[in-house]
């Protein structure tokens, strides 16, 4: 009888594992954290701490995540950003967490309404671009961090968010010339309170399935359409963004998949990592980006 009920206990538990889904449990040991220079700039080296999967495809979809900190402080070392980079690396994505010029790092305006909008517009510029360089070095090296360059997904959290979603969605008005990175293709966007200059740029050949998190009255990065750090119009400061709201509305009318969480009343504090829809934020990635099922979905808190 012992003999038996071992023998259900064993049946069981590799039925337990074949129903484990790669991208969506935690499947994977996780290797050392790697760190790579992907360009000097400005006497300054950036760098990309790459978290990789033990044992695992030797093609891996790639995340790269970009952190906020209003371009003047945060690091690839946020606690809330390692551990999220290794909870997808257990997944079976690579993951890159990336470093960048923090143009506003001692700055006495900081990056508000003392800081005047032709500022921010070159601040974004110059974040856009080492963003797009970091992806860009990975893209170069696939083979060397068994990467698999048809699958880029790629996120931010604020600051990071503005850079990253304005590369994206904005590159007209972020690059003089697209050429460097005309061959990188994205598959998704996640944006932690984030905003673009203009989402009328959005176009059907730009517009990337992307995964939202917004409060209603973020006081800093506007939820819909509105001005930067709700600026008045009299201050240097004073430039209009569109936020997740009215990205999501533009990605609607072209048929693009998205998922949207709105936070009734929440501030900028959306800005963090949301650990607990993370189950739903996969389910998204594995179904539009790897299954290409199309999803337009909008849940308030």
């Amino acid at each position: 009888m012992k003999r038996i009920l071992l023998f259900l206990l064993f049946i069981l538990s590799l039925q337990s594992i074949d129903a484990q889904e790669k991208y969506i449990d935690s499947l994977f040991k996780v290797d050392q954290v790697k760190t790579e220079i992907y360009a000097e700039k400005e006497n300054e080296e950036l760098i990309i701490d790459l978290y990789q999967p033990v044992n695992s495809d030797t093609k891996r979809p790639l995340i790269v995540f970009m952190h906020g900190g209003g371009f003047a402080g945060g690091s690839p070392e946020n606690p809330q950003e390692t551990k999220f980079a290794k909870i997808a690396a257990s997944k079976g994505y690579a993951v890159g967490l990336i470093s960048y010029r923090l143009k506003r790092r001692d700055k006495d305006s900081g990056f508000g309404c003392d800081f005047e909008a032709s500022g921010k517009i070159k601040t974004f510029q110059l974040a856009a671009e080492d963003f797009m360089d970091a992806v860009n070095f990975m893209k170069i090296n696939a083979s060397k961090f068994s990467i698999d360059p048809e699958y880029i997904i790629v996120g931010g959290s604020s600051a990071g968010a503005e850079a990253v979603l304005n590369a994206v969605y904005n590159p007209d008005l972020m690059f003089e010339s697209e050429e460097n990175y005309k061959d990188l293709k994205f598959s998704a966007v996640i944006s932690l309170a984030g905003a673009i200059v203009d989402a009328r740029y959005i176009k059907e050949n730009n517009a990337v399935p992307g995964i939202f998190f917004h409060g209603t009255e973020d006081n800093l990065v506007p939820y819909a359409t509105a001005p930067h750090h709700y600026c008045d119009s009299n201050k240097q400061g004073y430039l209009i963004l569109d936020g997740s709201k009215t990205i999501v509305e533009k990605l609607d009318t072209l048929n693009t998949s998205y998922l949207f969480y709105t936070f009734e009343g929440a501030r900028h504090e959306i800005s963090g990592m949301p650990f607990e829809y993370f189950p739903e934020v996969f389910n998204f990635l594995k179904e539009v980006v790897f299954e290409k099922n199309k999803i337009q979905s909008k849940i308030y808190q």
